[in-house]
């Protein structure tokens, strides 16, 4: 794959400058870290593209995931579920998916 591309459903234009160089395949995750070490639950797990961080979503209790960006700067995570394909960019608040699909 080429990379990520602004989803369509946001129409033309937009573009994230954050996703240029980042991995496109995006392992899946078997546990949000943080949820864990806490002994808290998730609802559905997100990969840092940069550092490969796996945290909880925004609809878990503790929001691990978007936690990570707030204190590291890392702005695109990755679906870490089976069979999903596509990232979210915190900064430019943009849904990516691989180039091509």
């Amino acid at each position: 794959m080429n990379g990520w591309e602004v989803s369509a459903e946001h129409g033309p234009a937009p573009s994230c400058e954050h996703a240029a160089s980042l991995p496109v395949e995006v392992p899946p995750g078997s546990e949000c870290e943080d949820c864990v070490r806490e002994g808290t639950t998730w609802v559905h797990l997100r990969r840092c593209l940069t550092c490969q961080h796996v945290g909880c979503c925004d609809s878990s209790p503790m929001r691990h995931a978007s936690g990570h960006w707030r204190s590291t700067s890392h702005p695109v995570v990755g679906s870490a579920e089976p069979r999903e394909h596509w990232a979210w960019c915190y900064s430019d608040e943009l849904l990516l998916v691989p180039a091509g699909r």
